[in-house]
């Protein structure tokens, strides 16, 4: 593990995952995937849910439908995944533990951005109705030109339109495809959740179980100005 490569600095920019890192959301993810296999007649595979986390809500109705056999169905599964999991955020938005005051903290240092692969609208409601929305300078989602992760698009982009170097900013994911996709900007990355086993692990430079230990929170109030005073900040911007 590479821990010291986070604690002994201070990142230029901090990028935030949406889903499971921010939001608790992966679980209507999961809900969704599993509601919507139910109304088709199937049930998920063993470690389908695994497979599926992080990834792009297109890729993963591809998946749904490759893995029952129905390649044909991966546009209408698509649409009904869509559809369900927005149903399940309006009916029950939360926040991940220590994800709004590592926000609030970070913010007195640095710009801030998202970087989802959920749909702009889906990750800026999520973001409104936790009252985190000013805090983000920019919110970069896939689009035509912009892949989706384990790409690493949605990084570079947020870097760059934080105005920093990719080498300079910080990553703060739950999912390996978002892992991936931060280690492979250049970004160094706070992995949180269980801990992989294995070469997954050596993707993130620091592990943590959850962003309210007291080690990141200490970390990055640690950072803050002594004036509270935060870099100058272009205001809000989306992608």
């Amino acid at each position: 593990m590479t821990a010291h490569r986070i604690l002994s600095w201070t990142p230029a920019a901090v990028v935030f995952d949406c889903d499971g890192t921010l939001m608790d959301t992966e679980r209507h993810w999961v809900d969704a995937r599993d509601a919507v296999l139910h109304a088709y007649g199937y049930s998920p595979a063993p470690g389908f849910s695994e497979q599926a986390r992080g990834l792009h809500y297109t890729a993963c109705g591809r998946l749904m439908a490759d893995s029952v056999g129905r390649p044909e169905l991966a546009d209408e599964l698509t649409a009904s995944l869509l559809e369900r999991f927005r149903e399940l955020v309006a009916a029950h938005p939360t926040t991940m533990p220590g994800a709004p005051e590592l926000v609030r903290s970070a913010a007195q240092f640095a710009p801030l951005a998202v970087a989802s692969n959920c749909p702009l609208e889906v990750v800026e409601s999520c973001l409104d109705v936790a009252g985190l929305r000013r805090f983000f300078d920019h919110v970069v989602v896939p689009d035509t030109t912009t892949r989706p992760k384990p790409h690493p698009d949605v990084y570079l982009t947020a870097a760059r339109l934080c105005g920093v170097e990719p080498d300079r900013a910080l990553a703060v994911e739950d999912s390996q495809c978002g892992i991936e996709a931060a280690a492979a900007a250049g970004l160094r990355v706070i992995g949180v959740g269980p801990r992989p086993s294995g070469p997954q692990n050596a993707k993130a430079d620091w592990w943590v179980e959850s962003l309210d230990e007291p080690a990141v929170q200490g970390w990055a109030g640690a950072r803050i100005p002594a004036q509270g005073s935060r870099p100058g900040s272009a205001g809000h911007g989306t992608r």
